[in-house]
């Protein structure tokens, strides 16, 4: 015998709708003891749980002693008693089928053994089923309708509220915590920070009492149910439903200038972490850096030695989606980024690239000179912006970037110098009206990844970078340094090369190895300290050098130079 209840409301009592239901279906097998049937005296009860899912415990203990043989016919008081779902029916009948087992309803006198049986079932599934979905959108349309009243429709009860006759009343002491919260994020601007602070406070989340006795909360408020409580319109006196906000019936916690000097503090927050202009380190080309086959490379980043190494990482390669996509580039991040500001300064130093970029748009010659103007001191300061302020540019004027196996495609707005340069548009009066938004322009650099040591290197034109600008590698910097520095220790008369080795606290072999490199040819070591090198030579191949020619040319040719 199958029972089954869909609330839990009434199960507490003595003689409750599942014993009422065992009672009907025992009844109806003693009727059938000429038949030979008896009663498993296991129970098969599933209370408080709704017949649209087959995730019932006794359901499946009961399907599982089917298949076990253990049982003939499966006894209920009504269909939907076993599932609501026709899918869900089928899936059952077959197990009883394939398991020689018959199914009876009491109240409806038929059984699965005939074909007749199984079209009554059928159909009388179907209105169940249809029966399920009116009485869903029906629930659905009165919790819209009490919502657009402003009613509370039950559910958890925020901190700060106590619910009393199934409205939302103010608990004095709580709603301080509320208000504090507000307060103190305005004053510390940031989640993580106001955390910090109310757990050094005591701080917890509200203490909720339940009919069996279980109590939940009274622990740290998580950074999670700070940020929802920071957004929740209940507390400025409001219900919500679907995204609408209508006025609710119980009383606001938060006043309006407060609510909203809170959310703009948010709104503010989420486009700096969307800028990363709030990292240590912020990744500028995160949402603009696409590969070769369009997917979009993401940032990542590795620690070793107290080091960081930024990458960006086709999305392919993070999410191990490898056999289907096994293309991919994992780009050091400070070489594509280098290349890219690299071309964009460029761009604004080059007055007939900005000319062709305006053109179309720009008739008026005063417009042009102003824009050429504001470009070229754009350019001339620009290594004086921080990473915030060029990452802003970055998100105003560039569209994408695409890494390509033998070039960098970066799409700029043209519409979008004016805000770059001035941070709205200006001189609009000079603009054609046509086209100023659509207009896309692509700056294309010859770069492509080659390996470089034991890491990747973007090489742009075989050399270093465009515009003769670099960044010195501190590895090898600090090589040249110390190379001279044990060539002057020598010189002066330390001792034996082996007992200067000791003393610095390196083999004879690699001090002899290191002034090697003081014999470089001057420009190849001024390259070295300026970042002018090729990308391909590292610390560890200028130290494994070991026959580096005495002149100058081969040097070079050796080194990648030439």
């Amino acid at each position: 015998i199958y029972t089954r209840k869909s609330s839990e409301e009434g199960l507490e009592q003595d003689f409750n709708s599942l014993d009422a239901q065992r009672e009907s279906c025992e009844a109806y097998v003693k009727s059938q003891k000429h038949e030979g049937w008896t009663v498993i005296t296991a129970p098969y009860d599933d209370g408080g749980l709704s017949g649209a899912t087959m995730e019932r415990p006794a359901l499946r203990r009961l399907l599982d002693d089917v298949r076990a043989g253990k049982v003939d016919v499966v006894v209920v008081y009504k269909v939907d008693r076993l599932t609501r779902a026709l899918a869900d029916f089928s899936k059952i009948v077959e197990t009883f089928d394939n398991h020689d087992a018959s199914f009876v309803s009491v109240t409806q006198q038929f059984n699965t053994t005939t074909s007749m049986g199984r079209l009554t079932l059928n159909v009388l599934l179907s209105f169940a089923q249809f029966e399920r979905e009116v009485t869903g959108e029906r629930i659905r349309d009165k919790i819209a309708a009490s919502k657009k009243k402003g009613m509370w429709m039950g559910g958890m009860v925020p901190l700060g509220y106590d619910a009393k006759d199934r409205k939302l009343v103010v608990n004095p002491d709580e709603a301080k915590t509320v208000r504090h919260v507000f307060q103190r994020y305005i004053a510390l601007g940031s989640v993580r920070a106001l955390k910090q602070e109310l757990d050094s406070d005591g701080a917890v989340s509200k203490v909720r009492h339940y009919k069996n006795g279980r109590r939940a909360g009274g622990v740290p408020l998580a950074r999670g149910a700070l940020y929802l409580m920071l957004q929740n319109r209940i507390y400025l006196g409001e219900i919500v439903h679907k995204g609408k906000n209508y006025p609710g019936e119980q009383d606001a916690i938060i006043d309006r200038d407060l609510w909203d000097e809170v959310q703009a503090k948010l709104a503010e927050n989420r486009a700096d972490a969307r800028a990363g202009t709030g990292a240590k380190e912020p990744s500028l080309l995160a949402g603009l850096l696409y590969d070769g086959l369009g997917h979009r490379l993401t940032p990542s980043h590795t620690n070793k030695d107290g080091r960081r190494y930024r990458y960006y990482v086709s999305r392919p390669l993070m999410t191990n989606i490898r056999t289907e996509t096994p293309a991919g580039r994992r780009i050091p991040a400070a070489d594509i980024e280098g290349l890219v500001i690299r071309r964009i300064r460029g761009f604004f130093a080059d007055r007939a690239e900005v000319f062709e970029a305006i053109s179309q748009q720009v008739h008026d010659v005063a417009v042009k000179e102003r824009f050429f103007g504001r470009a070229t001191d754009l350019a001339e300061r620009w290594s004086d912006l921080g990473p915030a302020e060029v990452r802003t540019i970055l998100l105003t004027f560039v569209s994408r970037v695409d890494v390509h196996e033998e070039t960098v495609d970066i799409t700029i707005n043209a519409g979008r110098i004016a805000n770059v340069l001035q941070g709205d548009p200006i001189g609009l009066s000079g603009m054609s009206g046509k086209g100023w938004e659509a207009e896309h322009l692509k700056l294309s650099v010859p770069a492509r990844l080659k390996r470089a040591g034991l890491g990747i290197k973007m090489i742009i034109d075989g050399s270093v970078g465009v515009g003769g600008e670099g960044k010195a590698d501190p590895s090898l910097a600090k090589l040249i340094v110390k190379s001279h520095m044990f060539r002057e220790k020598l010189i002066k008369g330390g001792g034996t090369l082996g007992k200067i080795a000791i003393k610095q606290g390196v083999t004879p072999s690699y001090f002899t190895r290191l002034l090697r490199q003081t014999f470089l040819a001057p420009d190849i070591t001024r390259a070295i300290l300026e970042g002018r090198h090729p990308p391909t030579l590292t610390a560890a191949r200028l130290t494994k050098a070991s026959r580096l020619p005495l002149t100058w040319p081969e040097q070079r040719e050796l080194l990648g130079f030439d």
